[in-house]
């Protein structure tokens, strides 16, 4: 079987998902979310030997979200590229000819380890992910188990922030299409561009 799989990289809270959603209705094609999984991956990249993976799963709240968010960044990085070959030998496995899959997993940095050079990344603005992630119940969730969940949220929005820019910066060196969510642009005119970048113009 040929098949076309469309990556879409990026960070949180940028509308990957609502583009990957319109892309597959629109083409008829499988959508493998990667966040869908990202418990189960974590849990498998540990038991694989995966370091971060391994450290991240025996942190409590706290743990995670009260450190550094230039630590939590930079080992967010670590964990997506121990994750990366088990999510592109679970998309190789997939039956179906043209995937669309999308996650903040699909850093420039592990685009480039494994040779996929067709792909496009999404970040958003500071003040857009912010805006975003406070209408999302499933923060509340998140943080629940934290001591101090104002100064907890604070630093996941920094974590992302700074995940952003390295995506961002990352596309610039490699000459990687990365579309910037200010807002501005509705997202049916978010999604011609991604589609552009993929070749369906």
């Amino acid at each position: 079987m040929n098949k076309r799989i469309l990556f879409i990289g990026g960070s949180p809270c940028s509308g990957k998902s609502t583009i990957a959603e319109m892309l597959s209705k629109e083409f008829g094609a499988l959508y493998y979310k990667v966040d869908d999984y990202l418990g189960e991956l974590i849990e498998k990249t540990a038991f694989h030997g995966g370091t971060a993976c391994m450290n991240v799963r025996e942190l409590s709240a706290d743990g995670i979200w009260l450190r550094e968010p230039s630590i939590q960044c930079e080992e967010e990085f670590q964990i997506y590229s121990e994750l990366a070959p088990f999510i592109l030998s679970k998309i190789e496995e997939l039956d179906s000819e043209l995937i669309v899959t999308e996650g903040a997993a699909y850093t420039p940095q592990v685009m480039r380890e494994h040779n996929i050079e067709k792909y496009i990344s999404i970040v958003p603005t500071p003040e857009f992910q912010i805006s975003h992630y406070k209408e999302r119940e499933w923060v509340s969730y998140v943080l629940a188990e934290c001591s101090d969940k104002e100064r907890a949220f604070d630093n996941w929005m920094k974590r992302d922030i700074l995940f952003a820019e390295q995506v961002k910066s990352e596309c610039f060196k490699l000459g990687v299409p990365c579309l910037v969510n200010d807002g501005a642009k509705t997202i049916e005119e978010m999604y011609s561009s991604v589609k552009s970048a993929f070749g369906y113009n």
